[in-house]
């Protein structure tokens, strides 16, 4: 396997994303790059390994990616999870609350 090191990130880079952990989105897309040359999962999840190190996603990160590059979601956003809401704020609640404190 050729060694795509100098291709993805720099010795710098590297030591950036090992240390601010934004590599995220980065990853996202070098995952959809590899995609869109015909690499399988095992592939990518390998030249990742190898130039990433220990930062790498796991095989199962970049296997789910896959999967939603196929469904054709080629965002490099990661999108709102469902559940519940950060704040809630109606007069119910509010009243609720306020009566708890009294």
């Amino acid at each position: 396997m050729p060694n795509f090191k100098s291709f993805l990130f720099t010795k710098a880079e590297r030591k950036h994303v090992s240390d601010e952990h934004h590599f995220n989105k980065e990853t996202r897309a070098v995952i959809i790059f590899f995609f869109l040359q015909g690499k399988a999962p095992k592939e990518i999840h390998a030249i990742l390994k190898e130039s990433l190190g220990k930062n790498s996603p796991s095989y199962t990160t970049v296997k789910n990616g896959v999967a939603q590059f196929k469904r054709g979601d080629f965002s490099t956003c990661v999108s709102p999870r469902p559940g519940r809401p950060k704040t809630v704020t109606t007069p119910e609640i509010i009243d609720q609350i306020h009566e708890l404190f009294l």
